[in-house]
């Protein structure tokens, strides 16, 4: 598990203001991406590898 503290969360533009279904990620702290619900802050976080990140977006774009 990768320690993600002092990570800076962030969400989409597009997210709306309504606060809910979005996803939040942290690309700040080297060597890792993580990825939270923001419905819950504090429960767990899917951790990647910046390639593997990188690789899903430019996927997620094209879609």
């Amino acid at each position: 598990m990768s320690n993600l503290t002092g990570a800076v969360w962030r969400k989409s533009g597009r997210s709306g203001g309504n606060g809910g279904q979005c996803v939040e990620v942290a690309d700040n702290i080297s060597g890792v991406v993580g990825v939270r619900d923001s419905k819950d802050p504090s429960g767990p976080a899917l951790t990647f590898d910046p390639q593997t990140w990188k690789a899903f977006v430019g996927f997620a774009k094209r879609a």
